[in-house]
């Protein structure tokens, strides 16, 4: 079994039983005390549990939301590197749906003052491209979540299902080998729903988000066109997005790499 396989089980144990020792995941998983150990401190080096003394437990969900709010008011450079690469994705005319991540964020930040339309839930998006004349802003509505400034909610759902799009762009919490993951469910299901209302499909994710597990799962491997990230990952996640026909963009700080 793969270290990924290993880390969604010892995390799905988790959100069931809410803590778990490092016997537990020997037997859960037939592996030894030191395998066991290495997966805990790849969890936690994720900030996906608190490590114990001979185990570990899930963070409250107080340190969960300190943690996401603290990425949203970060943008790291290589979140502008993917952003401007996913930028260079638009053209005059086109139809498309931003969701309310950072890195997604990060894309509006370098997109040009063309004509286009520009359907998203994120008040900080809206708010950037505004300084564009020629962009047509769509804020879909929806109940407010004041700490991030998104829309969500049944309205903005039922919004959604209105439109239809040449792309969307997504920005996601966590992807491993089973899917593309996000920090909660209203999230994920609007993420959900924005991919299946456009014609092509792109992740934005820089490197820390492979192996890395959130709590709602909104896309399979095949739901998704291109990735955009800036770092080649593992052979196992290359090899996966092949099989799968995803295209994987390597955003470089002056050079982009395309692999297929």
């Amino acid at each position: 079994m793969y270290q990924e396989e290993r880390l969604v089980s010892i995390y799905n144990y988790l959100k069931k039983h809410k803590r778990i020792s490092v016997e537990d995941i020997c037997t859960l998983l037939d592996v030894s005390r030191d395998t066991a150990r290495r997966d805990l401190v790849r969890l936690e080096e994720e900030g996906q549990i608190i490590r114990t003394r001979g185990g570990a437990l899930l963070p409250t969900e107080h340190q969960m939301v300190l943690d996401y709010n603290h990425r949203l008011k970060v943008v790291s450079k290589e979140k502008q590197v993917i952003g401007k690469k996913a930028a260079s994705y638009t053209h005059p005319g086109d139809r498309l749906i931003l969701d309310a991540s950072t890195t997604v964020q990060a894309c509006a930040d370098h997109m040009e003052n063309i004509e286009c339309t520009i359907i998203t839930n994120s008040i900080n998006s809206a708010e950037i491209l505004s300084k564009h004349r020629s962009i047509s802003i769509h804020l879909i509505g929806g109940e407010l979540q004041k700490e991030h400034r998104f829309l969500f909610g049944a309205q903005a759902f039922e919004k959604l299902s209105q439109y239809f799009v040449d792309r969307v762009f997504i920005g996601i919490v966590g992807v491993s080998m089973t899917g593309f993951t996000s920090a909660n469910e209203d999230d994920g299901m609007l993420k959900k729903k924005m991919t299946q209302q456009a014609k092509e499909v792109i992740v934005l994710a820089d490197h820390t988000k492979f192996g890395n597990h959130g709590f709602f799962q909104f896309a399979d491997f095949k739901d998704i066109d291109v990735l955009i990230t800036d770092r080649v990952p593992n052979k196992d996640f290359v090899r996966l997005l092949n099989e799968s026909n995803v295209e994987l963009v390597i955003a470089c700080e002056g050079e982009d790499e395309l692999y297929d």
